[in-house]
């Protein structure tokens, strides 16, 4: 019984799902398809395929159908507002920008970030999610700038506890670590 009152919990909230195909015609097929899975469904479509040829005409299409989108795979403001220019300001969408990994490229994705989230501001429908995130940090800063959503791994989940810890006891901590380590691995300097 426990587990059929979490599945039907599940039902009503957002859940995204990927094409798979690099065709704009299949992944239209398969978009119009993953949609009749359910209200709460949005079809995750990548800003362009494999060979760099934009998305914006398939999104256009499928929002006119209105269908719920998540345009995934995204780095730069300009392919925000290429999404925002095309979507149906009637049908809930999500804009997946992926600010961990403008981060690897040694770029600040907060501001980034910030910019999005007024070009989403466009379409009251739309969300600004913070995806692939990389440290506890991008969850504070996803929430000071008021990102709609933000990915979160396991990983990080578990740092959650640290939030406001003591850094000198942190600081211990991580001596205790060491410490441990060298015990362990029975290094000596002789």
């Amino acid at each position: 019984m426990h587990l059929q009152k979490i599945f039907f919990q599940l039902l009503k909230k957002p859940i995204s799902f990927e094409v798979f195909s690099d065709d704009f015609n299949d992944m239209e097929r398969q978009a119009m398809k993953i949609a009749g899975w359910g209200d709460n469904v949005y079809v995750k479509i990548p800003i362009t395929n494999t060979k760099k040829e934009s998305s914006k005409e398939l999104i256009k299409r499928l929002a006119e159908k209105n269908v719920k989108l998540n345009i995934t795979a995204i780095f730069t403001l300009d392919q925000v507002k290429t999404v925002m220019s095309v979507l149906n300001k009637d049908v809930p969408s999500i804009i997946s920008v992926f600010a961990g990994r403008v981060a690897d490229t040694g770029v600040d994705p907060v501001l980034l970030m910030k910019e999005c989230l007024k070009e989403t501001k466009t379409n009251p429908k739309s969300e600004l999610l913070w995806a692939s995130p990389r440290e506890l940090l991008n969850i504070i800063q996803a929430d000071q700038i008021g990102c709609h959503i933000i990915t979160v791994t396991k990983d990080i989940i578990k740092k959650l506890q640290l939030i406001n810890y003591d850094l000198d006891e942190y600081s211990l901590d991580t001596v205790k670590i060491f410490y441990k380590d060298a015990v362990e691995a029975k290094f000596k300097i002789n």
